[in-house]
């Protein structure tokens, strides 16, 4: 055989196989190279938009850590302004009530006068009677005791 025979029929073999391969072999290679670069794209993409809710989301939480603190701090401020006032309640309920108490001791105490001195007087009475009686048995004499006997009976 003939070298430029050669070379030409593997020139044309070699055509044949580029043909064949732009047809039938490079269209699904190229159709799987522009599918994967489109899945990297749409891949880059969705990282790029999470990124962005990610952000927006962080802030979210943020405005509404901050929201709650407020909200707990203003809370805790009522919570304290109602203890205040419990307490000052409480105070002045302890000094009614304890005003009371004193009040009830001092009538209490009255009463106590009032009857010691009542029984008092029923004994100093008691006494008198008693003192009257002895007085009146060694002296019986109704000259001398004739107008104080008269001013028993009216008085009686």
């Amino acid at each position: 055989m003939n070298i430029n025979a050669t070379l030409f029929l593997q020139a044309i073999v070699f055509a044949v196989l580029v043909w064949f391969t732009m047809k039938f072999v490079w269209p699904p290679i190229t159709k799987a190279l522009d599918e994967r670069a489109q899945k990297i794209a749409d891949g880059l993409a969705a990282a790029d938009k999470a990124k962005a809710e990610l952000a927006n989301a962080n802030a979210r939480v943020e405005s509404e850590l901050a929201q709650s603190r407020n909200e707990t701090a203003s809370r805790l401020a009522d919570a304290e302004r109602r203890a205040q006032g419990i307490i000052e309640e409480a105070k002045s309920r302890a000094t009614e009530e304890g005003n009371k108490i004193i009040a009830a001791a001092k009538a209490e105490a009255e009463q106590q006068s009032v009857k010691a001195r009542e029984a008092l007087r029923e004994q100093v009475a008691a006494l008198a009677v008693k003192g009257a009686e002895q007085i009146l048995r060694k002296e019986v004499n109704a000259g001398v005791h004739a107008d104080l006997l008269s001013r028993l009976k009216t008085e009686l």
